[in-house]
């Protein structure tokens, strides 16, 4: 299988370097690296030069869309039967990455599958242990005959680091091309709406976590709400919020367990001001425009 990999780039740092580097290492690398750059004055051609297998292609801010501009370089991929997805900021853990996500594809039922993010406890605890109940131990797979168990985490799918059968990806129509958030989820709900099945590799494994402030948060859940919103489906008929209730209580019990009580405020705000974000987004029809400008992270999707 050829397999090419698309990476949206946006001021790539330290963290895209290390990245570059042990993806030049896997057991399974990818046969193109296509980069799909945010502002070229912000891109060091020089972090390239190193790998044979990487190219550059430069878009305009107001250009990006979180869709459209990963299928624009999915339509650079015109060799490919896999198409893997990753974002800048995504580190392999280890050399075996690739190679783990692809055995999905073994399976010809799976149609989409998507890898194990972990964080460092030194640096963030709480995102340590909630990256450990989205993504757990035990690999999966997942198709529309769990909806009944798993609700929304049914077509739980993430683009940092994730990869698509190209036949049916194309089938699907690829991403939506007007996407404040969740093109993967997205796609993987009508994938899951097609009787495909959807697959979590728990062995291919990458760093990847944020330092969210509070009121970052409440902007990303209300993106996030938007999007169900106005791509309805099975969004609109499978509720969220109880499990979102679930990892709440987990984390403050396991918080408690760990002796960690100083962190539980942090995190108790931080939900509160998540839970407020998705329930604006959701009902985000009934506000004013110039509300929407103010609660929203993505300011271009509101342009005509």
């Amino acid at each position: 299988m050829v397999i090419d990999l698309i990476i949206p780039t946006y001021k790539p740092g330290d963290k895209f370097q290390e990245s570059l580097k042990r993806l030049a290492l896997q057991t399974r690398k990818p046969d193109r690296i296509i980069l799909v750059n945010t502002e070229a004055e912000f891109f060091d051609e020089e972090m390239i030069t190193p790998y044979d297998n990487v190219e550059v292609h430069h878009i305009k801010k107001e250009e990006f869309d979180h869709g459209k501009t990963r299928d624009y370089g999915a339509s650079l991929a015109k060799e490919a039967d896999i198409l893997m997805f990753m974002t800048d900021d995504a580190i392999p853990k280890d050399k075996y990455m690739v190679e783990n996500l692809i055995k999905a594809f073994d399976d010809p039922i799976v149609t989409a599958a998507y890898g194990r993010q972990m964080a460092d406890p030194e640096k963030n605890y709480i995102e340590y242990y909630t990256r450990i109940f989205n993504y757990p131990l035990e690999s999966r797979v997942k198709t529309k005959e769990d909806l009944d168990t798993l609700g929304i985490k049914t077509f739980f799918c993430s683009n940092v680091c994730s990869a698509y059968r190209r036949s049916e990806y194309d089938a699907m129509g690829g991403f939506e091309h007007k996407t404040i958030f969740n093109e993967d989820m997205i796609m993987a709900s009508k994938m899951i709406e097609d009787r495909k099945a959807v697959a979590y590799q728990a062995d291919a494994r990458v760093w990847h976590w944020h330092n969210y402030k509070a009121i970052q948060q409440l902007h990303r859940n209300f993106d996030l709400a938007v999007s169900q919103v106005d791509h309805g489906g099975l969004f609109l008929k499978v509720r969220s919020e109880s499990e979102g209730v679930k990892m709440v209580i987990a984390t403050i019990k396991h918080l408690f367990k760990k002796g960690k009580l100083y962190l539980i405020p942090k995190y108790v705000i931080d939900t509160g001001f998540k839970l407020i974000g998705y329930k604006l987004g959701r009902n985000y029809k009934k506000l004013p425009k110039w509300m929407v400008l103010k609660l929203t992270m993505n300011q271009t999707y509101w342009k005509a």
